[in-house]
């Protein structure tokens, strides 16, 4: 007796008619457009939403009518196909710091280092942890006040530099021929000077930032914030110090001249193997 051909295969499969059809699996990126399968409407992805019936699909037309439909496999045809909407997950960019180098997460700050970064005033103290302190943080350098450049020498004979314990400074005006230049002079192999040309920290911050075209000209011999803040119509250095410090979010928002100071410091006192010479 010859077998039946229609007996053939696993019993346990069950006849091919009775097997639920698969579709495509098509992430519904945010603006893709679908027509929902049997109801003819057409639209574009918004949003997902979760309800007790599980999840949907927010679809918009082109008259701006919103319509949720269930994810079912095989509800949408997308470029002609029927296929299953699945929730589209974005990647995520790499996290950046402050100070734009990649975050990274999941790692306790080191214990302190024994070389510092020390900034001329408490201002730019603010800038530079506000900025940098991520990155700071995880190499595991502290920042400090200075409290003008006239305590450079007391300080640093206290601290007493050498190599594998360095010393970074930030300055303010740091020009040629200034009192902050001199005061800077020969102070040693494992101290590093570096700073912007700027008689305040404030004016190293863009003024468009603060909705500025430019910071103000304040003549010489009167004082710079109380100056800016009345020919900006701010009350007084106070809310000046609020405003600027408001602004800066990031290092976009800071002149390169302080950038590039500040990445001096920090490659000073993180590298030792770096001299100031190729700084």
């Amino acid at each position: 007796m010859k077998s039946d051909d229609r007996y053939r295969g696993d019993i346990l499969s069950g006849h091919a008619r009775n097997q639920a059809p698969t579709y495509p699996e098509v992430p519904a990126k945010p603006g893709i457009v679908v027509e929902v399968y049997g109801d003819d409407f057409v639209g574009a992805v918004i949003n997902f939403e979760k309800t007790y019936q599980g999840h949907f699909v927010r679809l918009e037309d082109r008259y701006g009518t919103q319509r949720l439909f269930q994810l079912l496999p095989g509800a949408f045809l997308y470029e002609g196909h029927r296929v299953t909407l699945t929730r589209f997950v974005a990647k995520r960019a790499p996290a950046r710091s402050n100070s734009g180098s990649r975050k990274v997460e999941n790692v306790k700050a080191k214990v302190a280092a024994p070389s510092r970064i020390w900034v001329e005033g408490i201002h730019d103290a603010a800038i530079v942890e506000k900025v940098w302190g991520h990155d700071l943080r995880v190499e595991g350098v502290v920042v400090e006040y200075l409290e003008g450049l006239d305590n450079l020498p007391e300080r640093l004979a206290e601290f007493g530099p050498e190599q594998g314990r360095r010393i970074g400074v930030l300055a303010d005006h740091l020009v040629e021929g200034s009192k902050e230049t001199r005061l800077v002079h020969n102070v040693g192999p494992h101290v590093l000077v570096t700073g912007h040309p700027y008689i305040d920290i404030w004016a190293a911050v863009k003024p468009e930032r603060l909705g500025i075209r430019a910071w103000p000209e304040v003549p010489y011999g009167e004082d710079w914030k109380t100056g800016v803040c009345q020919r900006l119509g701010w009350s007084d250095p106070k809310e000046g110090w609020n405003r600027v410090y408001g602004a800066v979010n990031s290092f976009r928002d800071l002149d390169s001249t302080l950038i590039g100071a500040v990445e001096r410091l920090v490659d000073f006192v993180t590298n030792p193997g770096l001299s100031k010479e190729d700084l």
